[in-house]
């Protein structure tokens, strides 16, 4: 018969691989052919997948193609040899076409990927390799069971074409007529793959990748978290990292969270009321100026790390913003008042040159002095412009936001003789966060605030805090033609995000295992995106609904948005709603509500839902805009009353609070709430403090009446701690924790309770002892002591012998009832009526835990940061050269001292050696103290007859 060679390019033919379960084709192969050669292209976003699978002729073995992690694998098993194995390329599941190329003649085979023979991998079998008769692309038949067709992975989704077997192509025609080959679940002449990452739904810089079904964002280092990247991971102001608990510290804020602009680190200064956040530029310090004249200006640009629209937004959302402005002078003018062309200028927002200094007010060519009429010279208005040529200087704050931040200075006058200016401006500082307590309260079901339409196409996030008594209603709703989006509290226990885009409502619902319905604050965060419906409440677990992978999925939305009800006025919610953000937008409810019949501005009651965050006492005070924790009455302080107040003592240090007058604590706290009354009758005490040191004996706090009643709390010589009292009925009881050495340079907490008759004592919030009073008729408080007690009159043997060493350590946080004695001597000495002898030096004992006690007062009280000397510093071992010598001098002479007075004692009182024996160690003790404290002072030995003990 006739042979017909062509010579013309194969006809391409793609055809799509559709499931990963059910795709495949199979194709014949030439049997007992010796070598092998199989070609073809392919094309996926998958990692993983079978490409090529045959059975090799002569029990060869079995030769397999496949992705394995994006890479290219080649593998031939042979139950009698090792595995043959080739590997090649990497991220080959890019969605781009891919060429494959396999021969094999003889022992040799050669794997070649994309026609690049120079990179082609090589390897040799034991056997000699055969054509298969069958090659299977792409999977295997659901019916085999035998060995026909192995996938040790899972089947190939994607395209493929340009296929040749043996040298010779196939035709994917005749295979979709039937004429050649099987196939399952294909799509022949057509590829079907689809890039959805073009285009790229990641936001803020995420990295698109993807598979067959749906597209990934990996978010590492955005900033950004969520399906999509859309959320921010951070605050948007320094006011939620209050709330938080956060204390000062660098922070990242986003301002606009899940907006186009990026997050800025800032500094939160979270120690009072205001909380400030400053952002740093690149020149806040002192810079002099010489030289500068009108046609050589000096001029400097400021540089905040970050973008005029990130300022912006940080501006904006503050309730006040600042910046210093200072500059000092010697014979340079600054702003030529009262009628002169200025010398030196400052450019603001928008590159506007400004003519006004700190303290002074927009549009006035004045500094502050002008304004308050106070210049060095009176006819000028600036005390730079009286030319003088000694030093002065204007400074004042730059306070009107619209003008805000200073981005560049400009100097001109520092060019004649003797001419210097030296100028600061300070980094920009705002506080109050607009936005976090802006509030609405719905009145009636019918009441209701609108906005303009939600436009949010693609991703939407939805976040806000409500509280309410109702059992329903609707929080906001936004309707479209046939798509809406809507946000309610569908029961006590239920929140529903509802939203549809047309391919039918969709409901994301969280139930809380208590009423939300409460009256408390309760926080909501909806999203929607390409790849999820989501809602959170509070801190339960997020309900995530997975979006199909087809269908409508653009949001089209024209009514506009409803707060707080519904265009029927049905189903209106009844509450109050808070900080509200649609997309990173802040919406204020406040200003919307001031002309809305139904709706008020503002909120009150925020410490029903945050007055657990004031603690140690503190107590929570309401604002407009939010609460405050009072600290008056509280041993700490900080915005939490959290911050411990703690001191330094020396041995002869002495801080004693006196009960004689009704004198508050504070200037501004009332006489009745810290203060007691000396005839009042104390049915409790509730003392609390922690304390720091490695010496013993040591007297801690002391409390006595007027009746020669006392409370004492001290360290005995072994280390172990002592509750005292001393009362006019029951005589004295003694209650002692042993429980280990107390005196071991580490932080120890006590609290001592005692209502009515029932005694309570924990340390290191572990309960040590319970005790119940026969009767106990404790009052008349004359005084109470911290450290050395300087009148010792009415002092027992016992604690007078403690008091003779007072207390050498730290000492923080303490309490009594609802007297902070330390913080009124640290804060209020004036006004409180408490005295302090010695040196008292404020620290932090929770700092200095690891310090040697004996060192710590030299060490922190010189730690200024700014270079400064207390005045107050003690010259504690101010020359250390000489100490060592001296100490050892004096333990010498002392050592002596003892034993010849221990001698003398054994000599005199032979019934009691064993007892004197052990004093001879005590050398450390000073020589002038009388012969009965140079015994081993053991606040346990001499017991009256009245006195009881309990040992814990």
């Amino acid at each position: 018969g006739n042979v017909t060679f062509s010579c013309s390019e194969p006809q391409i033919v793609p055809i799509t691989f559709v499931s990963t379960s059910r795709s495949y084709l199979l194709l014949p192969g030439t049997a007992q052919i010796d070598g092998l050669s199989v070609s073809f292209q392919f094309r996926t976003w998958n990692k993983d997948g079978l490409l090529l699978f045959t059975e090799l002729s002569e029990n060869s073995g079995h030769l397999l193609v496949y992705l394995h992690g994006g890479r290219l694998t080649l593998l031939i098993q042979k139950e009698t040899e090792n595995p043959v194995e080739i590997t090649e390329g990497t991220s080959l599941h890019d969605g781009l076409w891919h060429s494959v190329s396999i021969n094999a003649r003889r022992h040799r085979i050669t794997l070649t990927l994309d026609n690049n023979a120079a990179t082609a991998s090589h390897a040799t079998t034991v056997s000699r390799i055969y054509s298969g008769s069958s090659y299977y692309f792409g999977g295997c038949p659901d019916n085999f069971t035998d060995s026909q067709c192995l996938n040790p992975i899972t089947a190939f989704q994607g395209c493929m074409r340009l296929i040749f077997i043996d040298n010779q192509p196939k035709d994917l025609i005749l295979v979709q007529q039937g004429s050649l080959g099987n196939f399952s679940d294909l799509h022949i002449d057509l590829c079907g793959i689809k890039d959805r990452c073009l285009p790229n739904y990641c936001e803020h810089g995420g990295k698109c990748s993807q598979s067959w079904t749906t597209f990934y964002c990996d978010c590492n280092d955005t900033g950004y978290m969520g399906a999509t990247c859309h959320n921010s991971v951070y605050e948007q102001s320094c006011e939620a990292y209050r709330h938080q608990g956060k204390t000062s510290g660098f922070f990242y804020i986003d301002s606009d969270g899940s907006g186009a602009l990026g997050p800025l680190r800032v500094f939160c200064n979270i120690t009072e009321d205001k909380i400030w956040t400053a952002v740093q530029h690149n020149s806040t310090g002192l810079t002099r100026v010489q030289g500068a004249g009108p046609e050589k200006p000096y001029t400097m640009s400021f540089n905040y790390n970050s973008s005029v629209e990130q300022l912006e937004a940080v501006i904006n959302s503050a309730e006040y913003c600042e910046q210093e402005a200072a500059y000092h002078c010697k014979k340079s003018r600054l702003l030529n008042t009262p009628n002169g062309t200025p010398f030196a200028w400052w450019v603001g927002r928008a590159n506007e040159k400004h003519l006004y200094w700190g303290g002074s007010l927009p549009g006035i060519q004045q500094c502050a002095c002008g304004l308050e009429e106070s210049c060095l010279d009176m006819r000028y208005f600036c005390n730079c412009d009286a030319d003088r040529e000694e030093w002065t200087s204007d400074t004042g704050l730059l306070a009107f936001k619209d003008h805000l931040p200073v981005t560049q200075i400009v100097i001109t006058d520092t060019n004649r003789s003797n001419s210097e200016a030296a100028w600061k401006i300070g980094p920009l500082r705002c506080y109050g966060d607009r936005q976090f307590w802006n509030a609405a309260s719905f009145n009636t079901e019918a009441s209701y605030l609108h906005f303009p339409t939600l436009h949010a196409e693609v991703s939407a996030d939805i976040s806000f805090f409500f509280k309410t008594t109702a059992v329903s209603g609707v929080f906001l709703e936004n309707l479209g033609i046939k798509d809406f989006i809507r946000i309610e509290i569908s029961s006590p226990k239920e929140i529903t995000f509802s939203i549809d885009v047309g391919n039918g409502p969709t409901e994301a619902t969280v139930q809380s295992p208590t009423p939300l319905n409460d009256n408390q604050w309760h926080y909501v965060q909806a999203e929607r995106n390409l790849k999820e419906t989501s809602l959170q409440v509070d801190n339960l677990p997020k309900k995530v609904l997975e979006a199909p992978a087809e269908g409508h999925f653009r949001l089209q939305l024209n009514s506009q948005l409803f707060v707080g009800g519904t265009a029927s006025r049905q189903k209106g919610f009844l509450g109050c709603i808070r900080s509200l953000h649609l997309n990173g937008q802040k919406l204020d409810l406040e200003e919307r509500a001031k002309m809305t019949p139904g709706v008020k501005p503002g909120c009150p009651g925020h410490c029903s839902s945050y007055g657990n965050l004031c603690h140690n006492g503190g107590k929570c005070v309401e604002k407009y805009n939010g609460y405050f924790c009072d600290c008056t009455n509280s041993a700490y302080e900080g915005p939490f009353c959290k911050e411990e107040v703690s001191a330094l003592f020396e041995a002869s240090t002495s801080v004693t609070y006196t009960f004689q007058e009704p004198y508050p604590v504070t200037k501004n706290a009332s006489t009745s709430s810290s203060a007691i009354y000396v005839d009042a009758v104390v049915s409790k005490e509730n003392i609390a403090f922690s304390f720091l040191t490695a010496h013993t004996p040591s007297l801690l706090l002391y409390i006595n009446t007027y009746f020669h009643e006392y409370l004492a709390v001290i360290l005995s010589k072994n280390g172990s701690l002592q509750v005292r009292y001393k009362l006019s009925k029951d005589g004295l009881l003694i209650f002692t924790i042993d429980s280990g050495n107390f005196a071991n340079r580490e932080l120890h907490h006590v609290r001592i309770n005692r209502e009515g008759r029932e005694l309570v004592i924990q340390v290191d919030q572990v309960l040590k002892l319970k005790h119940n009073f026969s009767e106990i008729d404790f009052k008349a408080i004359k005084s109470l002591t911290l450290g050395k007690v300087t009148d010792t009159l009415s002092l027992d043997p016992e604690v007078s012998k403690a008091n003779a060493y007072g207390f050498t350590g730290c000492l923080s946080s303490v309490r009594y009832n609802h007297i902070a004695p330390l913080k009124a001597a640290l804060r209020h000495p004036s006004v409180a009526p408490v005295a302090v002898r010695g040196s008292l030096t404020e620290s932090n004992c929770a700092s200095i835990m690891e310090a040697d006690v004996n060192t710590a007062t030299t060490i922190y009280s010189s730690s200024d940061p700014f270079g400064k000397t207390d005045e107050r510093e003690p010259l504690t071992n101010a020359v250390r050269s000489d100490s060592a010598v001296i100490g050892g001098v004096i333990a010498v002479v002392i050592f002596i001292i003892f034993c010849i007075i221990a001698i003398m004692s054994r000599f005199l009182y032979q019934h009691k050696q064993a007892h004197r024996n052990s004093q001879k160690k005590e050398k450390e003790y000073p020589e002038n103290l009388e012969s009965s404290f140079k015994a081993d002072i053991d606040l346990q030995n001499t017991v009256s007859e009245c006195k009881r003990e309990y040992f814990i």
